[in-house]
C-alpha cells in the first residue's frame, strides 16, 4: 500500500505563487506514475499534470500550460507541483495520485490512479 501526503497549499494573492509537494511511502516511489489532480467546489475532480516514473515526460491541462511546473525527485519519494502566476480560477483542492504502471506520453485517466492523498486547500484571491 502506497501513502501520499500533500502539503503547500494555502492563500495566495492573484499572480503569486505556491509549490505544492506530495511525499510517498510504503513503495519504491520511482516506480510510481504520479499525477495532479484538483477540485473546485461544485466542480468536478480535474487534471492538472501528470509525470512519468523517471521524470522524464510531463504532460500538462492546457489551462495551467506555462504556469505551473511538475518535477519528482526519486530518491526523496516526492513530487512538487510549482504554481506560479496562479488566478482565482485556480482555487481549488489540489490532489496527487499515483500508479504502480509505467506511463510515458499520454496521461492515466483519473480511474486509472491506485493511490490518492487527502488533498490540500490552495485558494487565490483577486
Amino acid at each position: 500500500q502506497v501513502q501520499l501526503v500533500e502539503s503547500g497549499g494555502g492563500l495566495v494573492q492573484a499572480g503569486g505563487s505556491l509549490r505544492l509537494s506530495c511525499a510517498a511511502s510504503g513503495r519504491t516511489f520511482s516506480s510510481l506514475t504520479m499525477g495532479w489532480f484538483r477540485q473546485a467546489p461544485g466542480k468536478e475532480r480535474e487534471f492538472v499534470v501528470f509525470i512519468n516514473r523517471s521524470g522524464g515526460s510531463t504532460y500538462y491541462a492546457d489551462s495551467v500550460k506555462g504556469r505551473f511546473a511538475i518535477s519528482r525527485d526519486n530518491a526523496k519519494n516526492t513530487v512538487y507541483l510549482q504554481m506560479n502566476s496562479l488566478k482565482p480560477e485556480d482555487t481549488a483542492v489540489y490532489y496527487c495520485a499515483g500508479l504502480s504502471r509505467a506511463y510515458y506520453y499520454t496521461p492515466p485517466a483519473a480511474n486509472v490512479y491506485q493511490y490518492w492523498g487527502q488533498g490540500t486547500q490552495v485558494t487565490v484571491t483577486s
